[in-house]
């Protein structure tokens, strides 16, 4: 059995929509399929909740708009009869739900992290009973089952939930298996769970990637496979080296670096529940799915290069916290971080020195970041700063902390393209350096390292 996860990129409009659910009757009977929202219903889901809170005159057009997304491609992929009433019956009835949350929301004029995770939940939810009602119309069996049902359990933290993986395996072998026995398409929305209190509980945007990986592992599935709208992971972003390379194998710590710093290819906790399991992960694209792939597994194979990937993250921003004695006093570091937590705002990552803490941010929380600390009483810095025009490049690869001459090739590659690099990070993680650059700089030094690690003629990796 394998348990197989459709992203969001691959459901969008009718005709593709219809041809991956070919891909589905044709090649999974018998699979779990872990589905996203149709593209684009989530974040129209989360825009919405501001829509509501501005006026609730705006609540029945946004019913609206997502019953029309959602019929438009029930009628197009479904003949007329029960299973096309029936989906729509199902439809009115969780949009209902739907609208009196938003009114509610309207209602009390705050949106709680509890509603948040609530109605970003719904996007999945459409798209389960959209796909299998589809699949049924054609005379296939299929059906779906969701997360709060089965027994998915998170430790309820709402907005970035964690998996209680023992009871969901439980759970999962009691509530599941014994429906995998007949052989059916079973389709399961990703994205969220219900905590051990009964609260739907969401795990972060892309987190349908965790899911499916959860499912995975509690299922003891063969393998998990990940379908998206692109090859697999490359040697860099195909857009700034033409010349890039698909990599065929790499270990669950490369595949996590290269998605947390640039390659947005799986959720970069899509490794974690298969560690133990060992359950490999198969990056397929559907537009050419008897296609090599990427294939990402326990362990890497070693290569002369040792180098699998450059990637990069535009949306990075840092804020320094310049402060006398950094290293020598007690707690700032501590002070620091839980201020920017109690804001609800992730830290990418921090680097520390004597005079400076330097912490990195996606560029939406930036500001927030920056209030945050702003607001502090006393303040335990002496100056604080933004910087906004910058970008992170990564080179990931097996055995590069062991390797000698690694990141000397890498920084003697910028160097000759007159790049200047701002900050550097080597040794925390085994498998990955970075290090940031300005944001005109960032195509030329990507271009200069790759062209480094990678000859133009091919290569195997």
């Amino acid at each position: 059995m394998k348990v197989i996860k459709i992203g969001g990129g691959c459901l969008k409009g009718r005709k593709k929509i219809g041809q991956i659910l070919e891909l589905v009757a044709s090649r999974g009977s018998g699979d779990i399929f872990v589905v996203s929202a149709l593209n684009g219903v989530t974040d129209f889901l989360i825009d919405s909740m501001s829509s509501a809170l501005e006026d609730e005159g705006n609540i029945p057009s946004i019913i609206d708009r997502l019953n029309t997304k959602h019929m438009l491609i029930a009628r197009h992929l479904m003949p007329k009869g029960n299973i096309l009433q029936n989906f729509r019956r199902d439809l009115n009835k969780s949009l209902s739900k739907l609208e009196r949350l938003y009114y509610g929301l309207s209602f009390t004029r705050e949106t709680t992290p509890r509603i948040r995770d609530i109605i970003s939940s719904f996007g999945e939810r459409f798209s389960a009973v959209l796909l299998s009602s589809v699949l049924r119309s054609q005379g296939i069996q299929a059906t779906y089952r969701m997360p709060d049902k089965i027994g998915l359990i998170t430790d309820g933290k709402f907005g970035d939930a964690t998996v209680n993986l023992a009871e969901t395996t439980k759970n999962f072998q009691q509530n599941i298996k014994p429906l995998m026995k007949r052989k059916i398409i079973l389709f399961i929305p990703g994205f969220f769970g219900v905590s051990g209190e009964g609260e739907i509980t969401t795990f972060g945007r892309g987190g349908s990637d965790y899911s499916a990986a959860v499912v995975a592992a509690a299922m003891q599935a063969e393998i998990l496979e990940v379908w998206k709208d692109v090859d697999g992971y490359m040697s860099a972003d195909p857009d700034f080296v033409p010349e890039a390379q698909l990599i065929p194998r790499l270990s669950y710590d490369e595949a996590a670096e290269l998605s947390y710093f640039g390659a947005k290819i799986l959720h970069p906790r899509t490794v974690e529940p298969l560690r133990r399991s060992r359950v490999s992960i198969a990056v397929k694209n559907t537009l050419n799915p008897d296609g090599t792939g990427s294939v990402i597994t326990s362990r890497s194979r070693k290569t002369k290069n040792i180098i699998k990937s450059v990637s990069h993250d535009s949306d990075i921003g840092i804020l320094k916290v310049h402060a006398s004695g950094v290293g020598a006093r007690l707690g700032i570091l501590s002070l620091v971080a839980k201020e920017i937590a109690e804001s609800g705002i992730n830290i990418k990552s921090v680097v520390t020195s004597q005079t400076c803490i330097s912490l990195l941010f996606a560029l939406q929380d930036l500001d927030s970041g920056f209030r945050a600390l702003k607001s502090m009483h006393p303040k335990p810095y002496r100056r604080l700063e933004k910087i906004e025009d910058v970008a992170l490049v990564s080179i990931v690869g097996g055995g590069l902390l062991q390797s000698k001459g690694v990141a000397a090739k890498c920084f003697s590659a910028v160097a000759e393209c007159e790049v200047n690099v701002e900050m550097i990070s080597f040794g925390p993680s085994p498998v990955a350096l970075y290090f940031l650059v300005r944001n005109e700089d960032l195509h030329c030094a990507v271009t200069a390292i790759h062209n480094k690690f990678f000859p133009k003629r091919r290569q195997t990796l």
